[in-house]
């Protein structure tokens, strides 16, 4: 045989070190706490590795079930939690020492969190075992999303005390995670996401200072355990740069203003999910390929990699996703983690001049909004003189105005819009729905809870809550107390209430500046020419009725109405359909416009136009926006309401044409 001239062979060289993957997590609870357990035990089984509580908007808000503001609310966007009964269902056969949850909670962050440490505590679990996120971030709420409840300064106080009882109590727990996802879904630019983000961070870290419950060298543990909830939009490469400078601007922070040595400590930490603004409802099956650019914007970059990742579903501008559309948006993940090579790597942006000057430039730009902020007197006084809001508002519009132009191009909604209808938004089963007989049975059993507790116990437990509120006493502690003790979250949330007050944050409508274009000029002159046969100027009043605080919709609509030359009123967020109908009635407006983003539509606009009826309103037109199936947008067409807009109806300078429209043939009829 002639010799084997071949190389030899080498030894099998070693797999290289592959990272470990982020936590998977799908965002998700509905209905009740027993359906929600079920499906985050099914979600694990698949191989989501945490868990991210959605609560329903009574919860979110300090609301009890049955209050008069959660009718119509029960279970709809996320799982009702009014007791320790409700927290131990959800968490039922979850070893809590072995989990990382994630809760999406805000203004009664402190109460979730006791009722998830009083959990703990009946399953045997000790507290430093427990390792999770509570959201808590309230000046975002001010900004973006509205479940605020109590004004900025006792809010960060609650902050600050759930951060001083984590740092020694629960040191595995991140008890603030400063959340600008919402921020970008309310309209900002990246360098906006990161200049608001950073000094929300800011203000939070000072109040914590201020409040002397930690020693000195305690500080840096606080600064270890803040973690950040960042949002990633299409264009990947400007979201990749923007989460690089996210991670050095944190870094440079907490070493010279807050004198943080340790690296580890001051490391930026960071969960993401993904842009949800920029999901279409026309051609919905396109959201997928969005869904995956996005999600490499925050796991390419080794350096600057989310620690975890949720995903929303294809379909969430249709409506409530399914778990089969949940397991989708999972198996995404798993498919990049597990299957591609990405782990195995570097970082593979470094050295890039592009990468390199675009991050440099996000810096800069947010250093010097940063600057401006400070100025002012920090995040708070530019919360309060309505600044940030102002900001944010003006930068929708602008978003808006470039769709509507064409000048940024979304793929079937004002660019290759023609195409097949898509066979998985089909059929009855699309979308997950809420039994609507889940808040009528939720309320039987937060009543049944009330009548079983000891009321000694929950006075007292509330009493030295209260006690601990005015004395400005850490009230983790006395929550915890009135956790066990059978509280309910409305008590809680009342109890403080009483001693702190409500607060209503600036719409940034007022003196937000409009988009202008030419296309308005033909609905100035309609609504001119039916302002002359009205005998006065068209009168609109935006109303959004129930708990959702997703207002965008509602100021987009505000702003370009008295763009186009009405007259408009917009009181904010979280009104009765009382409140709604007797402002109508006052200012004597020609058309209502409900905005509803929550899947309450049905309820709230029929109490709404009940209510007109009975104060003789009739000849007034109600119009509705949301998310809104075309199932029920055939109830409320029946039930009167004159128009339905949905995502879809992406240009709202055609809808104020149509406003005019409704108007005019209401008048029409009148007359």
């Amino acid at each position: 045989m002639p010799a084997d001239t071949r190389s030899p062979v080498p030894a099998t060289a070693a797999a290289p070190a592959k990272d470990r993957p982020w936590m998977i997590r799908t965002y998700s609870g509905h209905s009740t706490a027993k359906v929600s357990n079920a499906l985050y035990r099914k979600n694990l089984a698949r191989g989501q590795t945490g868990l991210s509580i959605a609560f329903d908007l009574p919860t979110q808000t300090g609301y009890d079930s049955d209050h008069a503001l959660a009718k119509g609310e029960v279970g709809k966007v996320g799982v009702p939690v009014s007791h320790l009964g409700d927290m131990l269902a959800l968490l039922d056969g979850i070893p809590l020492d072995r989990m990382n949850t994630s809760m999406t909670i805000n203004a009664p962050a402190a109460w979730l969190l006791a009722l998830y440490v009083a959990v703990a505590e009946t399953q045997g679990v000790a507290r430093k075992a427990l390792q999770g996120t509570t959201q808590n971030d309230i000046i975002k709420e001010y900004l973006s999303r509205g479940t605020y409840v109590f004004p900025p300064e006792p809010s960060l106080r609650l902050t600050a005390d759930t951060i001083a009882f984590t740092v020694r109590e629960v040191p595995k727990w991140n008890p603030m995670n400063v959340c600008s996802y919402h921020l970008q879904e309310a309209g900002a630019t990246p360098m906006q996401e990161l200049a608001y983000a950073l000094a929300d961070a800011i203000a939070v870290l000072d109040t914590v200072k201020a409040r002397g419950q930690l020693a000195p060298e305690e500080f840096p543990q606080v600064v270890g355990r803040i973690s950040f909830f960042c949002n990633a939009g299409v264009r990947f490469v400007t979201e990749l740069c923007k989460m690089r400078a996210f991670c050095e601007l944190w870094d440079e922070l907490t070493r010279d203003r807050y004198g943080v040595a340790d690296p580890k400590m001051r490391l930026f930490r960071y969960g993401v999910q993904v842009n949800s603004l920029g999901l279409t409802e026309q051609q919905p099956e396109n959201n997928v390929y969005r869904i995956l650019l996005e999600m490499l914007a925050v796991v390419l970059s080794k350096n600057a990699r989310a620690r975890s990742v949720q995903l929303p579903a294809w379909n969430e501008a249709l409506g409530l996703p399914r778990p089969w559309d949940q397991q989708w948006s999972l198996r995404l993940q798993q498919i990049v983690a597990h299957e591609t090579d990405l782990l195995e790597f570097g970082d593979i942006f470094d050295g890039s001049k592009e990468i390199e000057r675009k991050v440099a430039e996000l810096k800069a730009e947010t250093t010097a909004e940063l600057a401006r902020i400070d100025d002012m007197g920090g995040a708070i006084a530019a919360v309060e003189a309505g600044y940030m809001k102002q900001r944010l508002v003006e930068s929708n519009l602008k978003r808006i105005a470039a769709i509507e132009s064409g000048a940024q191009t979304v793929i079937g909604v004002n660019a290759f819009t023609e195409g097949e209808p898509s066979p998985l938004s089909a059929g009855e089963a699309a979308i997950q729905t809420v039994d609507a007989d889940v808040e009528r049975e939720q309320i039987e059993q937060l009543q049944a809870w009330r009548a079983k507790r000891d009321a000694a116990t929950v006075d007292a437990a509330l009493a030295d809550l209260c006690t601990a509120a005015k004395e400005g006493r850490n009230i983790m502690e006395p929550s915890i107390a009135c956790a066990h003790a059978g509280v309910t979250t409305g008590e809680w949330g009342q109890a403080l209430r009483e001693i702190f007050g409500e607060y209503r944050a600036p719409t940034g409508v007022g003196r937000a500046a409009g988009v202008g274009s030419d296309r308005l000029e033909p609905v100035r002159r309609e609504v001119e020419r039916v302002s002359r046969k009205l005998g006065r100027r068209l009168k609109m009043l935006v109303g959004k009725p129930g708990l959702d605080g997703h207002s965008n919709g509602a100021e987009q609509i505000a702003v370009r109405a008295r763009d186009c030359g009405m007259e408009v009123v917009y009181e904010g967020i979280r009104l009765t359909p009382a409140r709604i109908v007797n402002a109508a009635l006052e200012e004597g407006v020609h058309v209502v416009g409900l905005s509803i983003l929550s899947g309450s539509h049905v309820p709230l606009v029929t109490e709404v136009m009940a209510g007109m009826r009975s104060a003789g309103m009739t000849d007034v037109p109600v119009v509705v926006g949301g998310i809104i199936p075309p199932e029920d947008a055939e109830i409320l067409l029946k039930a009167g309401v004159a128009r339905v807009y949905t995502p879809k109806d992406f240009d709202i300078t055609a809808i104020m044409s149509d406003v005019v429209t409704v108007v005019d043939d209401a008048w029409k009829e009148a007359a």
